[in-house]
């Protein structure tokens, strides 16, 4: 899959995360997915969203889970 797609999918996922917080989770998995697969293909990760995963880590793990 080329970057682009990738991109293009992600931008949808966060689109979906800001118009349906209540699938906020599962879009969050969803992104983490892509990433890997751009990780796993060794493509480049944006800095911009490879700081939001972090966060997304960050705020799941202080909210228990």
């Amino acid at each position: 899959m080329a970057l682009e797609s990738f991109k293009a999918q992600i931008s949808l996922l966060l689109e979906q995360m800001i118009n349906q917080p209540e699938d906020q989770h599962e879009v969050q998995e969803q992104l983490r997915e892509k990433l890997g697969e751009m990780r796993a293909m060794g493509l480049p990760l944006p800095a911009d969203l490879v700081a939001l995963e972090k966060r997304l880590d960050d705020d799941f793990y202080a909210a228990g889970n």
